[in-house]
Parts: structure tokens; sequence; C-alpha cells
């Protein structure tokens, strides 16, 4: 799968009925079974899924499904840099590769509790280099939640790093209302600065996606 073309060739229309890049299962912080979770998304007839447990693969180890067609293998990793906490999202990595397990939670509390994962966060080149490594393409998640005086300059040190795209459609509305920096607006420019991947997601946690 030619990761990178796929995702280029989505369209916004998509992300708000048949494609769903953000989800997290019980093996990080959500509340749905991993292989429930990809059930829901066969019955209402959804073209892609993936879902992005924070720093782990073993949803995919473990599941019945993990070389279902629908599914886009994919992960998220806690990082830190320039003062702010930011999610790096991989998509269309290889599971086995040891150099992306290397930087995997090494127990539950690094999955699923929210101060250890602070605390252990990474740094996003390490991130983005390891998920290149692993044949997958790196995404700036949900950037409006970033803490950064410019959201701009910080988008512009990632690229330097490698990053491949930015989660743009993303539901504000909804979640993370309060902690928001930046205008709903800004991602989108920047993406076409940079020449950057559009991707979205619901960044859904409960037992129930949403069509």
């Amino acid at each position: 799968m030619d990761i990178k073309n796929l995702l280029s060739n989505f369209k916004e229309s998509d992300f708000y009925s048949k494609i769903n890049l953000h989800i997290h299962s019980n093996y990080s912080d959500g509340s749905a079974d991993f292989d429930e979770l990809i059930e829901q998304a066969k019955k209402l007839n959804m073209k892609y899924i993936s879902i992005t447990d924070h720093n782990t693969l073993e949803g995919y180890k473990n599941s019945k499904y993990k070389n279902d067609e629908i599914l886009i293998k994919g992960v998220e990793f806690d990082c830190f840099y320039k003062m702010s906490l930011l999610h790096i999202l991989g998509y269309g990595i290889d599971i086995e590769n040891e150099e992306l397990n290397s930087l995997c939670a090494k127990n539950e509390q690094e999955r699923k509790n929210d101060i250890i994962r602070l605390f252990k966060s990474r740094h996003p080149k390490k991130v983005i280099e390891k998920i290149h490594n692993a044949h997958g393409i790196a995404i700036l998640a949900h950037p409006c939640c970033c803490s950064v005086f410019s959201l701009d300059d910080f988008v512009k040190k990632l690229v330097g790093f490698g990053l491949d795209g930015i989660e743009v459609y993303y539901p504000y509305d909804r979640f993370r209302k309060i902690v928001k920096f930046s205008s709903r607006k800004l991602p989108f420019a920047l993406c076409e600065k940079y020449n950057l991947i559009k991707t979205g997601g619901s960044d859904e946690h409960s037992k129930l996606l949403e069509h």
C-alpha cells in the first residue's frame, strides 16, 4: 500500500462519512475493545479506519482483523517539544519494525495514564524518523491544541524533521473545547504552505463509533 498516495487522495467529505483515522481502544485510553471497533466500522460501511492507540501496537498484534482491508495501521506517540505537548500519528506502519517498537510503552501506565505519558514523552524528530523507517508517514494530531506562540514556526520545525501532514479534520467543537490555541483555519493554510497531507479523525475514545 502506498500510504502517502492513498491519504493524499482522500477528500474532505470522506472524513465526515466513511473514513476515521483517529480512534482509541482499551489498549490505551479508550473504552472499546479493539476488534469490536473494527466490527462496528464494518457495520457502518466505513471504507477505512485507523486505531491509533497511545504508544502501543499491541492491539494490531493481537487482533484477528489485523490484515483486514478496512484497517490503516496506526499509532499515536506522545511527544514534547518547544515547551509543548504534541501528538504524532504514524500511518501505514510495519507493526513488527524493531525501531518503531523501541518507542512503544513498556507498561500499561505508559499507554493509559496522562501524567505518566507526559513524563515519558518523546522527541518528535526521533518519532518521525522511526515512523519513516517503519515505512509509515508522520502526521501532527489536533494541531490547534499545541500550546505554542506561533503554530506556523512550530510546524516549520516539524517539517524540518520530516513531518508529512497535519490532522485538519478534527472535531474541536466536541473535544478539547478549552485547550485550543489556534484558529481552526490555520492548519489548512499551513498544509498548503508546506505541501502537507491533510488527514482527519474523531479522536474517538468511547465504546461506539459515530458515522
